[in-house]
């Protein structure tokens, strides 16, 4: 079949397999759910993606500002179940090299706050020295036409699906905010720190997608990373909850880079530190506690006071180990030395022990065993939140 043209400069189609039906509806908010493959246009068409290769089909969602605005257009144009190839000039490729990137990350299972792909600001691509991936490094320096085979599956109506929170608009996503974090509140409290996990991460993507939208340092900016800071030290907590003591400390440290002065992040990293024996740290934390906020002296004493209990029973641990291992020392007997092949004639070799070998237990000092914490840690730390830092309530983010 001959290339139809779209009215659309730099694109031509070629029907490969004809679809059903009538042409969909497509309103804003309808979901479109699709199979693709992306290729060169050299001579051996080289295959960049194959959403079947990861058996995961692709989808969008009309009108919700896609990075790759070119495939909107192509798949307004389909029928279901038609299948179809289309050629885009350079003009409508130059952001492929990211977009793909997202949808790699996201075959692999990464963060979605990493790949996310609806996430708008296309400043994002002069953000990577290296993508990651050396052919989408070569797309990025020289950017090329690119052929999309497109096969439709479905296309639903915005009342026929759920809508995910990143799905929504600017202003719906504010609303949202404090539901989920009052919901995650209700579940902390309930001791369901799973769940709770999930609306307080769920929260924070929504305001990471707004915050892409806004000039960083700047007043909206700096107003929605104080949210953002907020909700990541109440997941923070449900992590203590669950013993995930070191990404504790990598989402405390993270907040501490760049605001120095949140008090809570320091006494949240405090008890993470002391739950993983790191003593030096969880003091310098809890004395940083008392410089900023010297009213949280008693919350600190009992730190200290739990912190002075976990290293006792780390020692008396650490003892109690050293003391197997002397004792399983103590009744190993001496190791025969390997026999020999004789080279001398029998009458010559000695019948006695060798007169270096010991037939006591060998003497090992203490200070030279080792020094390793016990293979589990202690268990976690109160089922409550403490008193002096409840979990911040979800109305604090409204405006």
């Amino acid at each position: 079949m001959p290339a139809l043209l779209l009215n659309v400069e730099g694109v031509r189609k070629t029907i490969l397999h004809g679809g059903t039906g009538e042409l969909p509806n497509f309103i804003t908010g309808s979901r479109v759910i699709f199979h693709f493959r992306t290729m060169k246009c050299d001579e051996e068409r080289t295959v960049i993606d194959d959403s079947r290769q990861v058996d995961q089909p692709m989808h969008i969602i009309i009108g919700n500002m896609f990075k790759l605005e070119v495939w909107e257009i192509l798949l307004t144009s389909m029928r279901v179940h038609e299948v179809a190839e289309f050629w885009c000039d350079t003009i409508h490729t130059g952001v492929y090299p990211i977009l793909s990137r997202s949808l790699r990350q996201m075959a692999q299972g990464k963060d979605p706050t990493e790949w996310h792909v609806h996430t708008c600001g296309l400043a994002n691509m002069f953000a990577y020295h290296t993508l990651g991936y050396e052919d989408l490094d070569e797309l990025q320096k020289e950017p090329q036409p690119l052929i999309f085979v497109i096969e439709l599956l479905q296309v639903d109506a915005p009342s026929d699906y759920q809508r995910e929170t990143w799905n929504l608009s600017n202003h719906e996503k504010m609303k949202v905010v404090p539901v989920l974090h009052g919901e995650g509140n209700r579940l902390f409290k309930l001791g369901r720190y799973e769940e709770a996990s999930s609306k307080y991460q769920e929260a924070i993507i929504c305001l990471r997608n707004l915050q892409t939208k806004e000039k960083p340092w700047e007043v909206q900016w700096l107003k929605l990373e104080k949210m953002i800071n907020t909700l990541t030290l109440n997941y923070c907590q449900c992590l203590l909850k669950k013993e995930e003591y070191y990404e504790v400390l990598e989402h405390t440290s993270d907040i501490l880079r760049h605001h120095p002065g949140i008090v809570k992040a320091y006494y949240v990293r405090a008890r993470a530190h002391a739950e993983v024996w790191n003593e030096a740290e969880a003091k310098a934390d809890l004395q940083k506690v008392l410089e900023l906020e010297p009213s949280m002296q008693k919350a600190v004493r009992r730190e200290l006071r739990l912190l002075a209990n976990r290293m006792e029973e780390k020692q008396e641990e650490e003892r109690l180990r050293c003391r197997n291992m002397l004792s399983q020392g103590a009744t190993q007997p001496p190791a025969e030395p390997p026999a020999e092949p004789p080279t001398a004639p029998p009458a010559e070799l000695s019948t006695a022990p060798p007169a270096e070998l010991s037939t006591g237990p060998p003497a090992e000092p203490l200070a030279e065993l080792p020094t390793a914490p016990p293979a589990e840690l202690p268990t976690g730390p109160p089922a409550e939140p403490p008193a002096e830092l409840p979990l911040s309530p979800g109305h604090s983010l409204q405006h």
